[in-house]
């Protein structure tokens, strides 16, 4: 079923700037690029993360330790939303013990997917921070978590969606308010 589109909130070249900022944002917080990596939640947030660890490079040199993390067998609604649950590859080539985390997504909203991303981080071993980057802040949290980096806050009714596409997946850059499904 397509999802009306009520509004264009960002194109690509919008994302690429708030990207670079981002990048600077967690150098500037780290005071540098020591004992720093990056887990992106898949799908769209382990895209993101990649990006925002190339801009990192690209401003301070040397490779920042990049991550994908599958939380689909972590969530709480695991065994009623999904029937068939589609599980993707977890790799963290890297140990976390001693590292500040920038745990990266791509949508904020209820921060329940955060919450299943940190049971799963610990899983990994213990690190000496976690930090939350999103590109999108929509707000409706059902958890208190709260994100250190926000690309843009976009305040949402509750019949609303915000939809990123990325180039990885949907063949360009952008976000979009929908309407909601069952709206």
């Amino acid at each position: 079923m397509e999802q009306k589109v009520k509004a264009e909130i960002l194109n690509s070249e919008d994302i690429q700037r708030i990207i670079t900022r981002l990048a600077h944002e967690i150098v500037e917080k780290n005071r540098g690029t020591e004992n720093l990596v990056l887990v992106g939640i898949h799908t769209r947030g382990a895209y993101l993360a990649t990006r925002i660890s190339k801009k990192i490079e690209e401003i301070e040199g040397g490779q920042i330790p990049t991550g994908f993390l599958d939380i689909t067998l972590y969530r709480d609604d695991f065994r009623t939303r999904l029937k068939q649950p589609s599980v993707e590859v977890t790799n963290i080539p890297f140990q976390i013990d001693e590292k500040v985390i920038v745990l990266v997504d791509d949508v904020l909203y209820t921060g329940r997917t955060v919450r299943a991303a940190l049971d799963a981080l610990m899983d990994f071993g213990r690190p000496v921070r976690i930090l939350l980057c999103v590109l999108i802040d929509r707000g409706h949290r059902e958890l208190p978590i709260r994100p250190d980096f926000v690309g843009k806050n976009i305040p949402t009714s509750i019949g609303e969606e915000v939809k990123l596409l990325l180039q990885e997946v949907d063949k360009e850059d952008k976000v979009l308010l929908v309407e909601s499904p069952s709206q």
